[in-house]
């Protein structure tokens, strides 16, 4: 069983105090408080940390779903949109919103979108984050090797 972990201290009061996080790799390490939270400071926060671990999740189940159907993306780009809203239970993740371009020769438009559902709903992030209300997924079929001519 594989086994991730990343780290996470704080000091100070909620609001006039300040943090950081780091992955377990190493390969990341930012500041993060409540305004690059809450509002618009600088710094990220657990909510940018869990959308760029839904896209990449996101991708890879898909390239993961097109093998498994003899297909090949020249390129798949994610983008995943986390909305932190308020609620009776105070702030929640309400929405995630992913936004996919895929470039794969050969498939049809209603089979890539089959197959994008698919991946939206069996990638480990989605499945991990199944209690926020609502995940959409906007997925369209590009052709790159057309643009880079």
């Amino acid at each position: 069983m594989t086994i991730r972990e990343a780290f996470a201290e704080w000091q100070g009061t909620l609001k006039e105090g300040g943090g950081s996080l780091r992955l377990g790799s190493g390969v990341f390490e930012g500041a993060y408080s409540f305004p690059s939270r809450f509002e618009n400071g600088p710094g990220t926060n657990p909510e940018e940390l869990i959308a760029a671990a839904h896209a990449g999740c996101f991708s890879m189940a898909l390239t993961f779903i097109l093998g498994q159907n003899s297909h090949v993306a020249r390129n798949i780009r994610t983008t995943a949109k986390v909305h932190l809203g308020a609620t009776a239970a105070g702030p929640t993740i309400t929405r995630i919103e992913l936004e996919s371009q895929a470039d794969i020769p050969g498939l049809e438009p209603a089979e890539f979108q089959r197959m994008a559902e698919t991946a939206k709903t069996t990638c480990l992030v989605s499945r991990a984050l199944a209690g926020v209300a609502t995940i959409t997924l906007k997925a369209e079929l590009v052709d790159t090797a057309a643009t880079e001519q």
